[in-house]
């Protein structure tokens, strides 16, 4: 199957089945959004969604956060991996979006990674789900699916990936796309052991295609 008929796959069994894809994690502005991205590296969202209640309702804007301490905040974050660095930018972030943006969590990806905590992946989370625009956020489920599926090709950095799949994703659905790999990675295409035996799209997927063929070529005649 060629890349192009693969995407057109892609984007025709998502659009159908899972339409309005969104992050997992629970927010109810941009600044909240922002503070459970950067809590979320390398830490599921699950456990991101029990520690934000209470420190949302601690710091419920960027005004509190920034007139917080590090070690304050990191009781509230314990939990979750690497608490200490994650409290020191949580801090930080909120101090230059005070000190920068006036509060207000900025649009433009080239603005946002100049927040402590703040990368590339982050960034483009925030571009793409609060202000709907065509970025491509390559975490490991989006790395690792895209791959398998064939959607890539040669790809061995986050941006690498994130490159190919803004240049063949219709620019109306980069956004949404985002989600329908991550989902489909943390439920389905998982990392050590993929379950091909339940996967609805196994029809267009290289991974699929060519671990099957192996079997067959290797499986011995009767």
């Amino acid at each position: 199957m060629l890349k192009k008929d693969r995407y057109k796959a892609f984007v025709e069994y998502f659009s159908t089945h899972n339409p309005d894809a969104q992050t997992e994690l629970n927010y109810s502005n941009p600044y909240e959004l922002l503070v459970a991205v950067i809590l979320s590296a390398q830490c599921t969202d699950k456990r991101i969604n029990l520690v934000t209640p209470a420190l949302f309702e601690r710091f419920p804007n960027a005004e509190a956060l920034a007139a917080s301490t590090s070690e304050e905040v990191f009781t509230y974050i314990r939990s979750v991996s690497y608490p200490n660095n994650k409290a020191k930018h949580l801090v930080g972030m909120a101090q230059k979006l005070i000190s920068e943006f006036d509060g207000t969590v900025p649009e433009k990806v080239e603005d946002l990674v100049k927040l402590p905590g703040v990368g590339r992946k982050t960034a483009n989370v925030i571009s793409s789900v609060v202000y709907h625009n065509p970025a491509m956020a390559v975490d490991t489920h989006v790395f690792r699916v895209s791959n398998r599926l064939g959607l890539t090709s040669n790809a061995t950095t986050p941006l690498a990936v994130e490159k190919q799949l803004v240049k063949y994703l219709p620019k109306e659905t980069i956004a949404v796309a985002h989600h329908w790999l991550i989902l489909h990675g943390r439920y389905i295409c998982v990392a050590r052991k993929p379950k091909c035996e339940i996967c609805p799209i196994t029809y267009f997927c290289k991974y699929f295609e060519k671990t099957y063929k192996a079997k067959v070529i290797h499986t011995p005649s009767e």
